[in-house]
């Protein structure tokens, strides 16, 4: 079993990059590496947060934790930096920035959400308490009808016993 330094690695997994966009195959077979070997190497790249394809071959069909990791990279990255990286990545500095304000988007929206929580929160606890008013007022109508039949009965046994005495 043959063991690869990083940076051979590395190489190995650029070369499944634009602007080569090899297969994993291809690379296997120039390089003389079994296929399931890069996948495995590639599949731990992903988890670690570095961009590289996966069964897509487009960057715009990259998985969101790819996109997210090119943006974290390139956040610090000048305008000429960025162009650079773009190059060796084979992406647009468009794709990135677009895909930097979809990350930003994403905040403001769970923003909205935590807003819109907020509020519906407020209004479910303002129609609990009109529901809760509003059933203890049909449970004092409820007994008060219960007790008004309790002394009809009476009433009426009461009537019923002194009709027979007389």
């Amino acid at each position: 079993m043959a063991i690869y330094s990083p940076e051979r690695k590395e190489a190995m997994l650029k070369k499944l990059l634009p602007p080569n966009n090899l297969s994993i195959s291809e690379v296997a077979k120039h390089e003389g590496v079994s296929v399931t070997t890069l996948y495995n190497w590639r599949d731990k790249a992903k988890l670690k947060g570095m961009p590289v394809p996966g069964s897509k071959s487009t960057a715009d069909k990259w998985s969101a934790e790819s996109k997210l990791a090119v943006v974290i990279e390139t956040s610090i990255m000048s305008e000429s930096e960025l162009s650079q990286y773009c190059r060796e990545k084979g992406l647009y500095p468009d794709q990135v920035k677009t895909w930097k304000q979809d990350c930003l988007e994403g905040f403001d929206v769970s923003a909205k959400r935590e807003r819109f929580t907020a509020t519906q929160a407020k209004s479910d606890k303002k129609q609990i308490k009109q529901l809760k008013k509003e059933l203890h007022r049909k449970e004092k109508a409820l007994a008060e009808a219960a007790a008004l039949l309790v002394l009809r009965k009476k009433l009426d046994a009461f009537y019923q016993e002194d009709q027979e005495d007389d």
